[in-house]
């Protein structure tokens, strides 16, 4: 999350003022932002062998060797 922006998600509870330091599912945009960067992260995979919607991510092979070896590849990034 940008730094300035931190303050704009502030909650408050009965023992404190708290605010994201991370981005949240809930704020706006979120999930817009986050689909654009799993985009640019796996762009060579996805419509490949990976398909990335929100917050699922699909590995796709036709053997257990090959999706061990693309499982490999993608959670290395």
């Amino acid at each position: 999350m940008y730094h300035p922006d931190e303050d704009k998600t502030t909650f408050i509870t009965e023992r404190a003022n708290f605010c994201y330091q991370v981005m949240s599912f809930g704020l706006k945009n979120s999930g817009a932002t986050y689909q654009r960067l799993m985009d640019k992260v796996f762009h060579q995979q996805i419509g490949k062998n990976m398909e990335v919607y929100v917050d699922d991510m699909v590995i796709k092979t036709t053997s257990i060797g090959s999706h061990i070896v693309t499982f490999s590849k993608c959670s290395a990034k």
